[in-house]
């Protein structure tokens, strides 16, 4: 399923300003936020990388930081649990091994969740669909959206929150009412999607662009057909 976006007023999407104040918050991933700045957001199904995948990204890390002599626990605290000495660990790296590091482990993570594992409930359009209206219901109220798509397994989403809106909107809004409403209409149980959403700052112009291409061309990359996914882009 394609859709493209309603009518919308244009919206300037920001990159972050590196002069203001960044709020930072550490779970298992770290999160950075700034109100009225666009970020690239991604949450998955709870089985979308099942252990043997996991194992796999972990090892292609670990070849990575053994050329360099660097420390292996970073691979299983990245590709894992959180080692809890992570930021010592991160620290062991210079910044251009950091940059090197986070996109190699992105572009693994996100190859991974276009090889389509688990159950991929998002598959059938009208739980697709499910997830689309809940992304699109505060657009333009709570935060403004430039496109987004929904994967069998996976959701991706550029979206720019408004004063008093931040993060949690992801979290408590699209996946937990999401999730119940799918659990129910497959009379299924138990978790739907991973809990932490993995989100990235925008820190460019240019990688706006680059994420909208993203976007919209995920669905070729993981050899979708249509119907097998949800795409909406604010129109131009």
């Amino acid at each position: 399923m394609d859709t493209q976006g309603d009518s919308h007023p244009p919206i300037v999407f920001h990159s972050l300003d590196r002069e203001a104040d960044i709020q930072i918050r550490e779970r298992n991933l770290p999160h950075w936020f700034q109100p009225g700045v666009a970020i690239f957001v991604t949450f998955r199904t709870i089985d979308s990388l099942p252990a043997e995948v996991l194992l796999g990204w972990r090892r292609e890390l670990e070849e990575w930081l053994l050329r360099l002599n660097l420390p292996l626990e970073l691979a299983c605290s990245v590709a894992g649990r959180r080692h809890e000495n992570h930021a010592q660990l991160w620290g062991r790296l210079s910044a251009v091994q950091q940059r090197e590091f986070r996109y190699l482990s992105d572009r693994i993570f996100h190859r991974c969740l276009d090889e389509c594992h688990g159950e991929c409930l998002m598959r059938q359009p009208q739980l697709a669909d499910i997830v689309g209206h809940a992304i699109r219901l505060f657009d333009a109220q709570r935060y403004d959206l430039d496109r987004f798509v929904v994967m069998p397994n996976h959701v991706h989403a550029l979206v720019q929150f408004r004063a008093g809106f931040d993060l949690q909107v992801v979290g408590q809004g699209w996946m937990r009412y999401t999730a119940r409403v799918i659990n129910q209409r497959s009379e299924r149980r138990g978790e739907l999607w991973q809990p932490e959403p993995f989100d990235h700052i925008i820190r460019s112009s240019q990688q706006v662009e680059y994420l909208q291409h993203y976007i919209a061309d995920n669905p070729d990359k993981a050899k979708l057909k249509q119907g097998e996914f949800l795409y909406w882009q604010r129109p131009v």
